[in-house]
């Protein structure tokens, strides 16, 4: 029998309108879009479907229309019939995720991404901070090339292990610009910075992570009926350590190919990307080209992720 994972991707896949399609194509959608409204107190779906570019890149808008888009195209699939075992999302993602399985309600889940992403913001100081991604390069040459660039120019570590060869690094600007120079001289076959507001996912980002503890302590978490799986440690969430998890995750580095190796080895073989684009089911075929990869973000790729779901369980 064959396990599913529903997976939810984190900022830098954001796209201006996202979400309206499926708000005017299903209720279940415009419901979650409604909640968000109440839960923000303003007329955030509005923002999202019909704002401005800029208004999404702010990261404190970012993350909770990526939360509440996430949100809603499992509510669609969900109310189609669709079931997963396993959930995992990227960095904000994993928000998305603990609301999916049950454990995390939407309204406290939207205003704890909304009050992340201000702090994540306020953290460091504009410009003073960024992150790049490092491709073909193996974690030991990049470790010693990070160690290097702190040494020399300010702290710079690794942010997210997204899969073989593909690692995001992070830290103060300085740090990360002199390891992207010196992680081509390494060999990686490419280095570049990213259009990023802030070095995410390190040890610079600790201040944030200290006063997000405090929104984090008035969750109300439930039982999940569903298998989370930890950005900080790659293992299953368990409710009494969830809030714990996710403070570190903002000054952690992000587990995603040993998340990915873990469901591999739990014997998922379908993953559904809820949310936009693809590039979760990019970094899960880099992995295991057999695995069925499903994105769904519209009502178009959300009809035919449902019938190729309906025709691999009648298989």
């Amino acid at each position: 029998m064959t396990k599913t994972a529903v997976l939810f991707p984190g900022q830098g896949s954001q796209k201006t309108g996202m979400g309206k399609e499926l708000s005017d194509t299903y209720k279940e959608a415009e419901a979650v879009f409604k909640l968000a409204d109440k839960s923000l107190n303003e007329a955030f779906s509005e923002s999202v479907f019909n704002g401005t570019e800029s208004f999404l890149k702010q990261t404190e808008n970012t993350q909770p229309a990526l939360y509440a888009v996430g949100a809603a195209v499992w509510e669609v699939l969900k109310s189609k019939g669709v079931h997963a075992e396993f959930s995992a999302g990227h960095s904000l993602g994993e928000y998305t995720a603990l609301t999916a399985s049950g454990m995390l309600s939407f309204s406290e889940g939207i205003q704890a991404v909304r009050r992340r992403g201000q702090l994540m913001e306020e953290a460091v100081p504009s410009g003073e901070g960024s992150m790049a991604a490092i491709l073909g390069l193996d974690r030991d040459p990049l470790a010693a090339v990070l160690k290097q660039a702190t040494e020399e120019a300010g702290v710079v570590e690794a942010a997210n292990y997204n899969s073989p060869g593909q690692i995001v690094i992070s830290g103060r600007a300085e740090g990360v610009a002199r390891a992207v120079v010196l992680a081509k001289e390494a060999g990686a076959r490419r280095a570049v910075e990213l259009p990023v507001s802030g070095p995410f996912h390190s040890s610079l980002m600790k201040p944030a992570a200290e006063e997000m503890k405090k929104v984090l302590a008035h969750l109300h978490l439930g039982e999940a009926d569903m298998t989370v799986i930890a950005n900080v440690t790659a293992e299953p969430v368990r409710r009494e350590t969830a809030v714990e998890l996710l403070e570190q995750q903002i000054y952690s580095p992000v587990q995603w190919e040993n998340t990915i190796k873990r469901l591999l080895s739990e014997g998922v073989t379908t993953f559904i990307e809820a949310g936009p684009g693809k590039v979760l089911c990019g970094l899960v075929k880099k992995m295991d080209r057999r695995a069925v990869t499903i994105p769904v973000y519209d009502p178009d790729t959300l009809e035919k992720a449902i019938a190729q779901l309906k025709g691999e369980n009648q298989t």
